[in-house]
């Protein structure tokens, strides 16, 4: 009896009244004022009889929740600060023309819809769809909310509220757009065009590069006769010398990561970054690795090859956040060096400024320098270099001070990056938002120079 109840008040409270019979009640409560004698009640009787059935008809042609079907389409992932485009499609199982508004306030820690609650006009039996867009806002594993349906007739005087459960989920990485961007210019060599520059070495390679006039001592067998056809000389075809490494990048996740740097935490771009880097690295043959380390080692992607390999560190690094603690330099090469003993390419994205941060980074990255090639990417404090340039002239005492420590902190900052450089280890000094583009150049620098 207690479940029937409430089936019953479910039931019950789903419908709800509409503008129009709001208005029309009115309407009616005008004729009943002006109503007197036998006649005027009869007629005012008859019109409320008449409201009455029509509201109970268009509760009858309302349909029930197995009546219609909704799903809601949008990609399995999104890059953070990234926005996607779907949809809802909403089908009718009934047989009778419905309007039906969608509502959906997708909102979560990693998740924000971005689009108001839409009104389709569905024909009998047939399906309506209705745009989506959705904006990633932090990393995780988005659990998207109920889907509900306000259901009316052509009549509108009652509406019916319907919720369904879809259990969609998106998984919020991160950003994804540098990657697809890098890629596509690699693929088309136009590298040049985002400020990166794509150093060839020319040799007895299998890689094609390119085709160019023949010259005295080319290999007879390199001569492309299609080509030679066509131009009416010779034609020789070049190639590029092959060369397949190792690449690890380690990921500082400690206290200074954690500041912003624009609407994300500098430990975003470091991540989307490292991101485009593995994957420009991936699919030139290296087999790449990761690591995330703040006091002790929070992420180890072991060095792949293939898609598989940037599959698995995409996904190792959804979850993971930076703290406030410094980071352990010497814990996060310890561990390096346990599981790569070889030869590698080590990129290391952090924010240098402690000075004692920076000589153990230093006495670490030189005792590693004759196994490893070692780059230091530093991030830029734009709001340090603000606070350093800021006219002392009219500044308070508290700006003066402030002023005064933010010289400070960047000379300290400058002194250990010469330090590194003085030591063999190439340093990039990049703002955030310029890293992913100043990382793959100086990556293909060295691989075409062959430096690894």
């Amino acid at each position: 009896m207690v479940s029937a109840g409430r089936s019953l008040r479910a039931a019950v409270c789903g419908f709800a009244p509409t503008r129009r019979l709001a208005v029309w009640i009115a309407g009616l409560a005008a004729v009943w004022l002006v109503s007197a004698g036998a006649a005027g009640f009869a007629i005012a009787t008859a019109c409320t009889a008449a409201l009455v059935l029509a509201v109970v008809l268009d509760i009858a042609l309302l349909p029930a929740a197995h009546d219609l079907e909704v799903r809601r389409s949008l990609p399995t992932t999104v890059g953070v600060g990234e926005t996607i485009d779907g949809e809802y499609a909403v089908q009718s199982r009934w047989g009778r023309t419905l309007v039906v508004s969608v509502h959906d306030v997708i909102t979560s820690t990693f998740l924000a819809s971005s689009r108001p609650p839409a009104s389709l006009a569905i024909s009998p039996h047939g399906v309506s769809t209705t745009a989506l867009r959705a904006e990633g806002r932090a990393r995780g594993l988005a659990v998207l909310g109920d889907v509900a349906l306000l259901v009316r007739t052509p009549l509108a005087l009652v509406a019916r509220t319907l919720r369904y459960s879809p259990g969609d989920e998106i998984i919020v990485a991160p950003s994804l757009a540098g990657i697809r961007r890098f890629r596509w210019l690699a693929v088309h060599e136009r590298l040049a065009a985002a400020g990166v520059r794509d150093a060839r070495r020319r040799g007895a390679g299998r890689s094609f590069a390119r085709l160019r006039d023949y010259v005295v001592g080319d290999d007879p067998r390199h001569i492309d006769w299609k080509a030679t056809a066509r131009r009416g000389h010779p034609i020789s075809r070049e190639f590029t010398v092959e060369q397949s490494q190792t690449l690890y990048v380690m990921v500082d996740a400690g206290r200074s990561m954690t500041q912003l740097a624009g609407s994300f935490p500098r430990f975003e771009y470091a991540l989307s970054s490292a991101l485009v880097l593995a994957d420009v690295a991936g699919r030139a043959g290296d087999r790449v690795g990761a690591m995330v380390f703040d006091d002790k080692l929070r992420v180890l992607v072991p060095a792949q090859r293939g898609l598989d390999g940037l599959r698995s560190l995409r996904a190792a690094l959804v979850t993971v956040q930076p703290s406030l603690v410094e980071p352990d330099y010497a814990a996060a090469f310890r561990a390096l060096a346990l599981r790569q003993r070889k030869r590698a390419l080590v990129v290391l994205l952090t924010d240098v400024i402690d000075a004692r941060a920076a000589r153990t980074m230093l006495a670490h990255l030189s005792r590693g320098a004759s196994r490893h090639l070692a780059v230091v990417v530093a991030l830029r404090n734009d709001a340090l270099l603000g606070a350093a340039v800021a006219s002392r002239d009219t500044a308070s005492v508290d700006a003066l001070y402030r002023n005064a420590a933010a010289e400070e902190l960047l000379a300290e900052r400058a002194t250990a990056l010469q330090r590194m450089r003085d030591a063999g280890i190439v340093v990039l000094d990049v703002a955030p938002d310029a890293m992913a583009a100043a990382v793959v150049s100086q990556y293909l620098e060295l691989k075409a120079r062959g430096a690894i």
